[in-house]
């Protein structure tokens, strides 16, 4: 349950299934060292079953043990379906699934690890493990209609196994930009961007910083704004020392809000993404958004409508951070973002969804 989309969802769902057709329990690991825990900052009421030793790294002793564990909770349970979220859970909870003879499985992909995330061989060995367990799961759900069409390109399942789900999130209160940067210790008058996220590799915080450079030599008042944390911190905190005071680094935030309150607009540089949270919580603020074209995230920023989507060079980000930062620009785009984003990406919408698969499924199996 470290911060960010995946446990985000699961966390909307396991409160919002309706509690008088289904009974549900909620399995989840340990975060690893440097990640922030999603339950401590943003959902610390949830209950939760720990299952000691599963953890985003691959470590055979403990993911044995991890395996046994939930094999364990779901032979004491009993459920009649498994659910399974991201890689590591999706392996063992599905083979812990089948070893109990559980009749229906379903996993989500809320992106995939196909690119940018290991080399040659490694990927290989993925597709093919992700291709055996397709095969044993009744429904896979993807959250964009490209990650799904990413997936079937290699092979991870049937189309007919496959249903699209896009997140969902709670509507957003428009909150006062003035209060919001005054908290944050940033200039009342400024353009703002602002970047939410684990800072990680496949993220390229890297080009982002680069695109900034740039900004900055259009727009020197502009300020970007990082929140988040990851094992490249440091490395992106060295590249930026050169702008200075134009790239502030906040670290995790329990209040979101806040941080999309303060800003003009939101910005992914991903190599690759499923379809990303923080596109969709800044749209429901009414804050437009520029990103890469990957994954499912032209799916939530609709181009010249919502925000822009981009190309990858750190000049072509430039460009549609100064185009968005232009004040008709961004408010024009951003009441779009809000009025897409509460019919297309309620959290009502994703529980809906969710309820709907489980009644097919359950009524095609008995």
């Amino acid at each position: 349950m470290n911060v960010g989309g995946p446990a985000w969802q699961v966390s909307v769902l396991t409160r919002g299934v309706d509690t008088a057709w289904c009974e549900s329990r909620l399995l989840t690991g340990e975060v690893d060292e440097g990640e922030a825990d999603f339950l401590d900052l943003r959902d610390p009421g949830l209950t939760v079953e720990k299952i000691p030793f599963l953890g985003r790294s691959v470590r055979f002793g403990d993911d044995l043990r991890a395996f046994l564990a939930i094999r364990r909770a779901i032979l004491r349970f009993k459920p009649d379906l498994v659910h399974t979220h991201t890689a590591k859970a999706g392996l063992l909870g599905r083979l812990a699934a089948i070893s109990c003879r559980i009749p229906l499985r379903v996993h989500t992909f809320h992106g995939h690890l196909l690119s940018g995330y290991f080399g040659r061989l490694a990927s290989w060995a993925l597709i093919l493990v992700e291709r055996v367990l397709a095969r044993g799961t009744t429904a896979l759900v993807a959250v964009g209609a490209q990650v799904r069409d990413d997936l079937i390109e290699a092979g991870i399942g049937r189309a007919d196994q496959y249903t699209v789900i896009p997140p969902g999130v709670e509507l957003a209160e428009i909150r006062d930009q003035g209060t919001a940067r005054a908290q944050l210790g940033l200039p009342a008058e400024c353009p703002v961007v602002l970047f939410v996220g684990r800072i990680t590799a496949i993220k390229r915080l890297d080009r982002l910083v680069d695109a900034m450079a740039a900004v900055l030599d259009r727009r020197p008042d502009a300020v970007l704004v990082v929140a988040g944390e990851g094992e490249c911190l440091k490395e992106i905190q060295h590249q930026a020392r050169p702008l200075g005071d134009s790239v502030r680094f906040l670290g995790w935030q329990e209040d979101v809000s806040r941080l999309y309150a303060a800003a003009d607009c939101v910005v992914i540089t991903s190599h690759n993404e499923g379809m990303p949270v923080s596109l969709i919580e800044a749209a429901m603020a009414g804050v437009p958004g520029v990103t890469t074209d990957v994954g499912s995230a032209s799916e939530v920023i609709l181009d010249g409508v919502t925000g822009l989507v981009v190309g990858t060079d750190p000049a072509e980000v430039a460009d549609g951070l100064l185009r968005v930062l232009q004040a008709d620009v961004r408010d024009r785009m951003g009441s779009a973002a809000r009025r897409r984003a509460e019919i297309e990406f309620s959290s009502q919408r994703l529980i809906e969804d969710h309820q709907n698969l489980y009644r097919t499924l359950v009524a095609q199996r008995w």
